[in-house]
C-alpha cells in the first residue's frame, strides 16, 4: 500500500467565492469530481511550498500568506487504496476568474460559497468544505 502527502489550497476571493477544480474524467482519485487545487508533495518539499507550486501549476495563481487549516489522514473512498495524508492550506486572493490559467483539470472556477456544497465533492474536498 502506497504512502504519500498531498498539499492542498482553500483560496478565497474577496467575495468569499473559493476556487475548485473540476478533476480530469481519467484522474487516478477522485475523476470528474471537484477538488481545491493541490498535489503531491515532492521529495525534500515541506507541504506549503507543495501548496505554493501545485497552486501555481495548475492556475497560474501565486498565494500571499497561507495558513494551516487542516491535516489528517484522507477520508476513505472505495477503491483507492493508498494512505494519503492531506494537508489544507486557507489563502486569499484578488484573483479574478480572468487571471486563472487552467494548467490542470477540466476546469478552475471561483465558487460562490454558499455553492460549493451543492457540487460534487471529491472526499478530501468534501471534509474540508463542510468545515468552513
Amino acid at each position: 500500500m502506497a504512502t504519500y502527502g498531498v498539499a492542498l489550497v482553500l483560496l478565497v476571493d474577496p467575495s468569499g467565492a473559493v476556487l475548485l477544480q473540476h478533476r480530469d474524467e481519467d484522474a487516478p482519485a477522485s475523476p470528474g469530481q471537484w477538488s481545491l487545487p493541490g498535489g503531491h508533495i515532492e521529495p525534500g518539499e515541506s507541504p506549503e511550498e507543495a501548496a505554493r507550486r501545485e497552486l501555481l501549476e495548475e492556475t497560474g495563481l501565486t498565494a500571499g500568506e497561507l495558513h494551516p487549516l487542516w491535516s489528517g489522514p484522507r477520508p476513505y473512498e472505495p477503491g483507492f487504496p493508498h494512505t494519503v495524508t492531506v494537508h489544507v492550506f486557507r489563502g486569499t486572493t484578488t484573483a479574478r476568474q480572468e487571471d486563472v490559467v487552467l494548467g490542470e483539470g477540466q476546469a478552475m472556477v471561483f465558487v460562490p460559497r454558499d455553492q460549493v456544497l451543492d457540487r460534487e465533492l471529491a472526499v478530501s474536498a468534501a471534509l474540508v468544505l463542510r468545515m468552513i
